[in-house]
């Protein structure tokens, strides 16, 4: 039986590292605290993008050549890309286009980007592993997760200003006939707060025909403790029907959000602290990858091996959550 495994992960962030004290300072000055904003998030520093040279898409770019050769792989080795953003460079031709030729992929390469805001990378992930054991042709697939989120961030507001963070991350899936790799996933979908969170804030049409505003993202209050009811509930299905316990999972690699939903999901099934995975305090919220830098965090700090079980959450915008297990 064919099963699909991930073979090498590998990142890129900017140089440029801000801390709290910028945006405690910066709100201070518009008459507002954002210190205890700071910590519920779970925030103490972010990389931001500062130059007129790097975007979502070069980022994407650089995370690819970086797996690429930790995995001692040329682009002619790899039978499909999927690019995922939120924050796309050009909408076409696609991202995945422009990084097919920047590490000299193959002609017979099937490239696409695809867009499931935050879920994106994950839900790339889960897709393309379902397509690599359906067609036999395809053996292995980079999966990229890059979001520039900082470039539409609104400054006026700390939920994307003072939260948000720039990163890709990049993670190449391969055939193998061990008993090992992607093992099931789960989805949750409600359309509830599909107005919320919105970019751009009236609509493309809107905003090219009718001079509508475009440079921010749009996003009003809602209760983002919605969520985790079917949280637990995905979770829950997703071991019952494999057969595992919580403390089968050696890593927990969640969305990094927000750090109080991260506890609270920890609360609710009782999970130690080794085995949450935790860098939203180093790198902000960086949207599609965010869950896979906890990953790339796990395996580089030797708190994930070989064998061992790991699973994933994340949330999208409007609301869609989505939760996958793995044998790493």
């Amino acid at each position: 039986m064919k099963h699909i495994k991930i073979k090498e992960i590998g990142i890129y962030h900017p140089k440029k590292v801000v801390d709290n004290a910028y945006y405690e300072d910066y709100f201070k000055e518009k008459g507002k605290d954002v210190s205890n904003f700071l910590k519920h998030m779970g925030r103490k520093k972010r990389y931001i993008i500062d130059n007129e040279d790097e975007n979502g898409l070069t980022m994407g770019i650089q995370a690819s050549k970086d797996v690429l050769q930790r995995a001692n792989m040329s682009g002619k080795d790899i039978d499909m890309i999927v690019f995922s953003t939120q924050v796309p460079e050009t909408t076409f031709p696609s991202n995945a286009m422009f990084l097919h030729h920047e590490i000299g992929a193959g002609y017979e390469t099937i490239v696409m980007d695809q867009n499931a805001n935050c879920a994106g990378m994950m839900v790339a992930v889960e897709q393309a592993t379902r397509y690599m054991m359906a067609n036999p042709h395809v053996n292995t697939a980079l999966i990229v997760g890059s979001d520039y989120n900082t470039l539409i961030s609104n400054p006026d507001e700390e939920v994307t200003y003072a939260n948000y963070g720039d990163a890709a991350c990049a993670i190449i899936l391969e055939t193998t006939d061990e008993e090992t790799g992607f093992i099931d996933a789960i989805y949750h979908t409600d359309s509830v707060t599909r107005d919320k969170i919105m970019y751009p804030e009236q609509g493309l049409t809107k905003a090219i025909r009718d001079n509508a505003d475009m440079k921010n993202i749009k996003w009003l209050p809602f209760k983002g403790k919605i969520a985790l009811p079917p949280t637990y509930k995905m979770i829950e299905t997703l071991l019952d029907r494999n057969q595992l316990k919580t403390s089968d999972i050696k890593a927990y690699c969640l969305s990094q959000f927000t750090l109080s939903n991260i506890l609270k999901i920890q609360e609710e099934f009782q999970l130690d602290d080794q085995q949450i995975i935790y860098v939203g305090d180093r790198f902000g919220y960086t949207g599609t990858s965010s869950p896979f830098l906890a990953l790339y965090e796990g395996i580089n700090s030797g708190r994930i091996n070989r064998g061992d079980y790991v699973l994933f959450w994340t949330i999208g915008a409007g609301f869609q959550l989505v939760s996958m297990l793995f044998k790493y």
